[in-house]
């Protein structure tokens, strides 16, 4: 998907209906440049602050579901609002950015917007923020179940220890004992050791026995 510039009307594809007129009433409140952008691996969105040639840019990725996407974008705001508010005197995801971004998502609770166990789980974890949406592997197994099509892709914890994998490179890896939160994995080529998330998506291997 290249890189999109996103018109207010355009943005519609991309969110639950309901929520469009306090999105775009957030985008013009704070004079927003929102770029919707290709699927980047290792972030959902990016926040990009104000100086004095540009206005504030949000991108988010554009193979989100809808409700990743709305989720991605609030996150993206609390930024733009802390900034706002502290410059650069606090952490990015701190008490302050916490703040903000529970007050910014609460105007999307209670309507509808979100399926039922998706709102359960952001209305119980608003009260101890983890740093990002995809810090909150909870979240993010809920958040997948919702996507639209079946990449064909296994999360690292549904695999069985000894699993051989690959990444969307080609590097292979097989699957070891989890260290507290992560996995570790052994890349088969080079026999270095990495950590995985429990959630990271990748390409099982299937090896057929001989006979």
């Amino acid at each position: 998907m290249p890189k999109k510039e996103a018109p207010l009307d355009y943005l519609r594809r991309y969110i639950p209906s309901g929520a469009a007129p306090r999105v775009l009433e957030l985008l013009q409140q704070y004079t927003v440049h929102l770029t919707i952008t290709r699927e980047r691996k290792s972030i959902l969105g990016d926040y990009r602050h104000a100086t004095a040639y540009k206005n504030h840019r949000i991108s988010v990725n554009g193979n989100l579901n809808p409700f990743s996407f709305l989720i991605t974008l609030v996150h993206e705001l609390a930024h733009l609002v802390t900034f706002m508010q502290y410059g650069n005197r606090v952490a990015s995801h701190g008490k302050e950015w916490k703040s903000c971004y529970a007050l910014l998502l609460r105007d999307f609770m209670g309507k509808q917007l979100f399926p039922p166990d998706v709102e359960q789980h952001l209305l119980h974890s608003m009260n101890d923020l983890p740093a990002s949406s995809c810090a909150d592997e909870g979240l993010m197994r809920l958040l997948r179940k919702y996507d639209a099509e079946d990449n064909g892709l296994v999360m690292v914890e549904a695999m069985a220890e000894g699993q051989l994998f690959a990444l969307e490179d080609g590097r292979i890896f097989r699957k070891g004992k989890k260290l507290r939160k992560r996995f570790q994995c052994v890349e088969i080529s080079t026999g270095k050791a990495y950590l995985f998330s429990p959630i990271y998506e990748v390409k099982e291997i299937t090896v057929r026995k001989a006979g």
